[in-house]
Order: structure tokens, then C-alpha cells, then sequence
């Protein structure tokens, strides 16, 4: 097949949220493209679509995002523009993406996964344990909150949305005494020196299935894309994130539920790490497994499957 490589004249248009992350990941893609292909980043254009998630008022409400919708929330109108031909390829958080796509569109390529931790952010506090009793803690993650409370019931867990400037500016107010983000949007931001933050061990607060990953969504249909992506796609990120939608998958995770997985590569062995909780944090159940990396989504099942039945009805009811 004979690739026809986009043009100044017929650029590959490339869709996106619009927060800086978002249109980070968006130019490191359109930067992967263009060096494997020896193109330049006019060939290129970066399309801005505003989603659900993005409404600027449920932002500054702090509405928790299980009133607003699900995992969709950041995907949705993004999917609709890549269906209908406005755009060419969606980059997407991977933690945001629901574990099943639309008829017609495709996931098969991921970038090369950054670091895998959550940060705690504090301008004065240094760490979960040094925060004073009842404390006030922000966050919108249901995850981070129930491994919050898991730790430390004592605390306040109060809503907090945002992107990293926003949840900076209502730590700055007084908002909370803390909240938490990601190591990897910090990097991708090189915020990473001048926030207040300190890498969390995954041992301590595991993270997001998928956290620090980025995945590239197609039409099914589209071979030039297929081939392009082809060439930016990092196996080894789809091994692990295989075995951690997988674990998610047969839990039937949203934003509603406490989720954490993590899969990480040794020689030929995958080793997963999986965690559900209760939304209030008085229980957790967690699992660890190993296996040969081509079987990491089999594992992925299986374990999110005895988890879920350890847990029992009701466990992830509010």
C-alpha cells in the first residue's frame, strides 16, 4: 500500500480537549508523527473540542463528576468528531476511557507511558501522614478518596475539580490544605519542579488503571491512520494497559467505583497489582499476581472477577 502522508495543503487533523494537558499529549503526538515521518508540524492540525467534563460552571462548583456522567464525560464529543470525519485521530488520557469504544472507532496505539504515581500537593505539608488531624483534603477522584480516608478517616474530603492550575489556585485560596495529581500530567507540563508535589509510592496510593498512559483513537476503517500510528505505538505500554482495562473491565469500573491497578514488566513476566474499596474507605480488598506477559489480559480478568466476588453486592454502593 502506497501511504499518503498528510500535507500543509491536507493536514491530519488531530482532536483534543482543550486544558494544557490535553493539548500536550496532543502535540507530543503530532511531534511523533512528524519525526517518524519526516514531516512538519504544519502537515499537522491540532483541533480543540470542548466535552462534558470541560463545563467551565460544573468546574467551578466543584460538581462531583457522578452527577455530571461517567467515563465518557471526556470522551464523548471527541468520539462524535472522529466518527463523522471532523477529525483523524483522538488523544485521550487513557484513565478517562471507558474499557469498550464505539462501533466503528478503534484503540490500538499507545505512547510510551510516563510516570505511573500520584503526587501529593501541599504548599506547607509534605506528605498524607503529616497532615493534622480532621484536616481538609480536595480531590474528585472516588479512588483517591477512598485510599484517603482508607488511611486517614479522620480527614475532610471535600470535591475538587479542575485542571493543575485551577486545583493550584484553590489550594492558593484556601480551599483545601492539599489535594493530589498526577506525576505524569506535572511532567508532560514541566510543572513537575515547580509545583508543590511529592511522588506518592504505588505501594502507598496505587494508581489509576492507565494512570500516565496516552492512547491514539481511530476509525476502524482508516488504513493511513493505522499505518501511521503503527509507527509511534509503544508495545510495552499496551502489554501493561491489556492487563490493567482487563482487571477493570470485568469489575465493571467507572467513575462511580474505587478502582486502582498497576501492571509492570520483568523479563517475560507481568505482575499485576489490583485494589477495589469501598467509596468511604472502610474496606479495601487487593490481589497480586504474576503470569507471561501475553497472558497479562487473561490475568487482568480473572483477578478483577475473584475480587468482585470477595467483594460481594453493595460493596461499591455509596
Amino acid at each position: 500500500m502506497t501511504l499518503t502522508l498528510p500535507s500543509p495543503a491536507s493536514p491530519l487533523k488531530i482532536g483534543t480537549r482543550g486544558s494544557p494537558l490535553a493539548l500536550a499529549q496532543a502535540y507530543e503526538t503530532r511531534d511523533r508523527l512528524a519525526r517518524a515521518f519526516e514531516l512538519e508540524p504544519t502537515a499537522f492540525d491540532i483541533v480543540v473540542i470542548k466535552t462534558t467534563g470541560d463545563n467551565r460552571a460544573m468546574i467551578d462548583a466543584d460538581r462531583p463528576l457522578k452527577e455530571i456522567g461517567n467515563k465518557g464525560l471526556f470522551t464523548k464529543e471527541i468520539e462524535e468528531a472522529l466518527t463523522s470525519g471532523g477529525i483523524d485521530l483522538a488523544v485521550h488520557s487513557m484513565k478517562d476511557m471507558p474499557t469498550e469504544q464505539p462501533a466503528g472507532l478503534m484503540l490500538d496505539c499507545y505512547l510510551p507511558r510516563e510516570d505511573v504515581r500520584d503526587a501529593f500537593v501541599s504548599p506547607q505539608i509534605r506528605a498524607i501522614a503529616d497532615l493534622p488531624e480532621g484536616a481538609v483534603v480536595g480531590t474528585s477522584s472516588l479512588r483517591r478518596r477512598a485510599q484517603l480516608l482508607h488511611r486517614r478517616p479522620d480527614l475532610q474530603v471535600v470535591e475538587f475539580r479542575g485542571n493543575v492550575q485551577t486545583r493550584l489556585q484553590k489550594l492558593h485560596d484556601g480551599v483545601a490544605s492539599a489535594t493530589f495529581l498526577a506525576m505524569a500530567g506535572l511532567r508532560r507540563l514541566n510543572m513537575a519542579e515547580e509545583v508543590p508535589a511529592t511522588p506518592i509510592a504505588p505501594e502507598d496510593m496505587l494508581p489509576a488503571v492507565a494512570q500516565g498512559a496516552i492512547g491514539i483513537e481511530r476509525r476502524s476503517d482508516d488504513t493511513i491512520a493505522a499505518a501511521m500510528l503503527e509507527a509511534i505505538h509503544h508495545a510495552e505500554t499496551s502489554l501493561r494497559l491489556a492487563a490493567e482495562r482487563a482487571f477493570l473491565a470485568a469489575l465493571d469500573g467507572s467513575c462511580e467505583t474505587p478502582i486502582a491497578a498497576l501492571a509492570e514488566l520483568s523479563g517475560g513476566t507481568l505482575q499485576l497489582r489490583g485494589q477495589i474499596l469501598r467509596p468511604d474507605g472502610s474496606e479495601a480488598l487487593a490481589d497480586q499476581q504474576s503470569c507471561a506477559i501475553e497472558d497479562g489480559a487473561e490475568l487482568g480478568r480473572r483477578m478483577g472477577e475473584a475480587l468482585r466476588a470477595r467483594a460481594g453486592e453493595g460493596f461499591f454502593s455509596h
